[in-house]
């Protein structure tokens, strides 16, 4: 690998400030944040404007905003996003780490459609395929994304006297219960399945956001009940929680500190 240009570095260091506060900033606000010359800073500043990267603030001079070429840039890398493609790279790091099935789900009416799936090594696992369909009430995945979905959405999918299929003594069938269920997962960010789906498996699953935030896939680790444990629950978690994060990334998303 090659050594870091500095004076690239410090360019995209300047375009990146803009990405916080109100979006616009001046030449003595770079050179504060980032510590940088004066001299340095205003060739930079000239620079990024002549190509388009930054364009003045109407009215309010000698301030800048990001220009028409970071949005071209941007959308060039959307059109050429995959999420089945990206899910499944992420699903592979993921996996490599616990060594436990991983997949990454999208929902379809009141279904979840898995589209990424990497398996664990063990000879004990879970037993699935890219492109199968279940019950979203029924997983972890479907779970946390009806959890997402606005209240009316969710209302209109799964009304009060919806049919709530069990697949194993352990699945909701009420729509009460799931409701109450789904409330839950909004307030801790991840969704938890205990042999709901398969009567020897349980699952954790977090939610994977698109660039505008919208929850569009969630990610999960299933686990044989074997292997399962509240200290492994609590560890894959926090797996599955950063795996969609790093998904959500991939897809554009910026997660506000």
């Amino acid at each position: 690998m090659g050594r870091l240009v500095p004076a690239v570095t410090r360019a995209l260091d300047i375009l990146e400030l803009f990405l916080d506060g109100d979006g616009t900033l001046s030449a003595p606000d770079i050179v504060r944040k980032l510590q940088l010359p004066r001299t340095t800073v205003h060739e930079l500043v000239t620079t990024l404007a002549a190509r388009k990267y930054i364009v003045p603030v109407t009215g309010q001079p000698g301030r800048y905003r990001l220009g028409v070429r970071p949005y071209q840039l941007g959308a060039r890398y959307a059109e050429h996003l995959d999420l089945a493609a990206e899910g499944q790279q992420v699903a592979r790091s993921v996996a490599e780490t616990c060594d436990e099935t991983v997949h990454v789900a999208i929902l379809e009416d009141t279904d979840v459609i898995y589209i990424a799936k990497v398996d664990s090594t063990h000879a004990v696992r879970m037993v699935s395929a890219a492109g199968r369909r279940l019950p979203a009430h029924c997983t972890s995945v479907g779970k946390m994304l009806l959890a997402s979905l606005p209240e009316r959405e969710l209302a209109e999918r799964l009304p009060d006297d919806a049919e709530l299929v069990a697949m194993t003594p352990n699945s909701i069938t009420e729509p009460a219960a799931l409701r109450a269920a789904l409330a839950e997962i909004r307030e801790r960010g991840i969704a938890v399945e205990s042999r709901e789906s398969n009567p020897d498996v349980s699952c954790v699953a977090a939610p994977v956001r698109d660039r505008t935030g919208r929850v569009v896939a969630a990610l999960s680790i299933s686990v044989p009940m074997i292997r399962w444990s509240e200290e492994r629950r609590v560890e894959l978690a926090e797996l599955a929680a950063k795996g969609a994060a790093d998904l959500s990334e991939r897809l554009g998303h910026r997660s506000v500190a």
